[in-house]
């Protein structure tokens, strides 16, 4: 008689090359053997949202070659198990004598820049063939800060989980060693800070906040590329210098390094010595996982049929993809009906559309006109409560109809604002929409509108 591990071993080779390979690097991979009695066969998954994907989706499958190996009854139980850390098992510490980390409280020492979110960890990171290498490249350099994959450097189109991943690092490392800093900026809020220190004459105050940092986490590198010579010059200096002080520089952008011909030479060569990962557009399998994290995230109950139809439609954006969902739940609490495959269909009927068809100025000037605004007011400086409110909900509508879109990009539609009262903007209305459900409606029929007059 098999023991349970070997009936394990032998069950998962085989379903391995039964399922497609998109569907076992996105869900099935995960699994570990839990127990084996009575033939019935205890597998532990990381999260309740692939527990429901096997489920729905592959439990039949499962069982079929369970019972081939061990006879007709064989079952498959699935629980959820609390011994995962990381849905990707990394490499152990490269020197053996590094001591065991373990988790002490202690408050993590954060350096002086963006917020870091609590919600952007790996373990709310859906993996799948198109981010399993950057997903373990950022694991790899979160665990062992400055000794592997320095720089690294992330790159792929907006909205598939660069920024998810700057987090995630910087949430593991203040979470495992609350005694290094970390500090997480954009580009323009380095460049900002960089400008501030050349008209107050205070560079030294700049180089140390950040060549003093154990990691330096900076998003949207990209927008580096028309500064001028100064700025790389800095820049590299910085890199330079933490670099062989042994600290972790991560940095993400839409394009390769290899692709920034502009940028000053010495310093794209500084970025191609790293190791360089791309993020890519989510295959089916991805995105139906996204969407079943997102809605158990949101408490919204959405049927398969439901989450297929928009997996099907949105390919490229994880950020239109979790927006539907947001989208749907509101509708879904307004109309105080149940979300079901034609409700989706009524009240998402742009989704996936050409996002280029729609330009932020669309969407300006219908809010503008709605509110009895110019464009031009809502761009403008004026701070009166009606014109700001206004203004908050344009920011926030351009941000989730146009996806693709990153808040350095809308700051610049909204009067070259500093991107951080567009995130300001964004997360205000969000919240309010949970409890006003007037705004609520606000919100939909603005969006109705917009979406109906580009049809």
């Amino acid at each position: 008689m098999l023991e349970g591990q070997e009936v394990y071993q032998e069950w998962r080779q085989a379903v391995q090359n039964k399922v497609p390979a998109p569907a076992w690097n996105a869900t099935l991979s995960a699994i570990k053997f839990v127990d084996y009695g009575q033939n019935i066969l205890s597998i532990g998954v990381p999260s309740q949202v692939q527990s429901n994907q096997i489920n729905n989706r592959h439990l039949p499958l499962l069982e079929q070659e369970l019972r081939t190996i061990v006879g007709p009854q064989g079952s498959i139980r699935i629980t959820i198990h609390d011994s995962f850390d990381s849905q990707v098992t990394m490499a152990p510490p490269a020197t053996p004598t590094t001591p065991v980390v373990t988790f002490t409280p202690a408050t993590p020492k954060v350096g002086r820049g963006q917020s870091l979110d609590p919600r952007m960890t790996f373990e709310t990171f859906v993996i799948g063939g198109s981010n399993r290498m950057a997903k373990a490249a950022a694991e790899s350099a979160a665990e062992r800060p400055g000794r592997e994959y320095n720089p690294l450097f992330i790159y792929g189109k907006s909205g598939l989980g660069k920024t998810h991943l700057l987090h995630a690092i910087g949430n593991y490392v203040q979470r495992h060693w609350p005694e290094k800093e970390v500090l997480y900026v954009t580009t323009e809020t380095f460049l900002n800070d960089f400008i501030r220190s050349v008209r107050e004459q205070s560079q030294i105050a700049l180089h140390e906040r950040y060549r003093s940092v154990d990691v330096l986490l900076i998003d949207d590198i990209q927008f580096m590329i028309p500064r001028g010579e100064g700025f790389h010059e800095n820049v590299f200096h910085t890199f330079n210098t933490l670099h062989g002080a042994g600290k972790q520089i991560v940095l993400t952008s839409d394009q390769s390094p290899r692709d920034m011909d502009k940028l000053q030479e010495r310093l794209r060569s500084r970025l191609l010595q790293g190791l360089i990962v791309e993020v890519g557009q989510p295959d089916l399998e991805t995105r139906i996982a996204i969407l079943q994290m997102k809605a158990e995230r949101e408490n919204v109950v959405i049927p398969n049929d439901v989450i297929e139809y928009i997996a099907n439609r949105v390919r490229d954006s994880i950020r239109e993809l979790e927006g539907s969902i947001t989208m749907l739940r509101a509708h879904s609490q307004l109309a105080e009906e149940k979300i079901t495959l034609e409700f989706a269909k009524s009240h998402l009927g742009g989704l996936g559309r050409d996002q280029m068809v729609l330009k932020p100025q669309h969407i300006i000037d219908t809010v503008a006109g709605h509110f009895g605004y110019s464009a031009l007011e809502l761009r403008g400086p004026r701070r009166i409560r009606p014109l700001t409110h206004a203004r908050h909900i344009a920011m926030y509508l351009v941000r989730e109809m146009l996806p693709q879109s990153s808040y350095p990009v809308i700051a610049k539609e909204f009067g070259d604002r500093n991107h951080t009262s567009i995130i300001s903007a964004v997360e205000k209305i969000k919240g309010e929409m949970v409890s006003d459900r007037e705004l609520s409606q606000v919100i939909i029929g603005l969006t109705n509108e917009i979406t109906n007059s580009i049809d």
